[in-house]
Formats: C-alpha cells, structure tokens, sequence
C-alpha cells in the first residue's frame, strides 16, 4: 500500500513537472516555473494567500521594503519583519522571478498587452511587484533617456494593473 501511494506521489510530480515545463514557454513569468534552491516548493512561489498576507506585504512596503538588483535582492530595513518566514518567500520571488533587466519588464509589458482576460493572482502578484521594482529603480536613476525608457515602462505598468483591476 504504501509503495502505491509513493508511485502514485511521483506520478503526480513528474507530472507536475511536465506541466510546468510545457507552461514555461507561455507564461508571464517564466523564471516563476523553474526549480529554486533544490526545493519543491517554490516552484511557482506566491506570497499572498490570505487577508493577513496582504496585509504584512502592505506593511513591509510601508517599512521601506527596497526590491534592489542582482547582488542583494530586498532590503527590508525593519528586521522583525525581515525574519518572518513568510517574508522569505517574498524574498525568493523578488529574487528569482520578478524581471530586473529593463529589457525583461519590456517583454513583459508587450506580454500583458496581448492579453484579453484578467490576470491570475500570482500573476497580479508578480506584476505588482514588478511596478514597485521600476518606481524604485526610476528614483535612483540620473541619465535622462533611461529615466524616460523606465517611465514609460513604469506607466504601462500602472495601466496593465490598473486594466486587471477594473471590470469588464
């Protein structure tokens, strides 16, 4: 009984796993389907689940939450709120799956702009942080071309969130 229950538990990762692959191509953010750090299980990572989620997501952005490049991915400067295991997922996404390259939030915008039904909420999720990601990078940024590449980006940004929210 027990070595069903482990085939019919590989079964379903495998499958899973396929799944994910195939969908890789499709999504809006590929690099969210990819295996993290040898776990399972942030394949896919999400971080708000619940009422309470957004709520610590509100207040970690009201904390100073900096979504920064390659080297150090978030800052968050309020350590009781940086331990939270919850946070460390949130972490893992601003790393591993929100698009940093401004060439990478372009192919998202074109990406988003084809699409006719409302986002997913892990999608929104992503997207979300994405446009909190380009505000802070426009703010730290001196060149006048790229401030108006990242402003443009940032604008569409705000209108494919602003899309999502609004019925149709």
């Amino acid at each position: 009984m027990a070595r069903r229950w482990w085939a019919l538990l590989a079964v379903v990762y495998l499958s899973s796993l396929q799944a994910a692959a195939r969908h890789h191509r499709k999504a809006l953010y590929p690099s969210a389907y990819l295996i993290k750090r040898g776990a399972y299980s942030l394949i896919n990572p999400t971080f708000l689940h619940s009422e309470e989620d957004a709520k610590l997501l509100f207040e970690v952005l009201l904390a100073g939450m900096q979504i920064q490049g390659e080297e150090r991915p978030l800052l968050i400067p309020d350590e009781e709120l940086a331990s939270l295991r919850s946070v460390k997922t949130l972490e893992v996404i601003c790393e591993d799956v929100v698009p940093k390259k401004l060439s990478d939030i372009r192919r998202l915008m074109a990406k988003l702009a084809q699409r006719r039904r409302p986002l997913g909420w892990q999608d929104f999720e992503r997207t979300v942080l994405t446009l909190v990601y380009s505000s802070q990078i426009l703010s730290q940024i001196s060149n006048q071309h790229q401030k108006e590449l990242w402003m443009e980006t940032l604008v569409q940004l705000v209108r494919a969130v602003q899309r999502d929210l609004t019925p149709s």
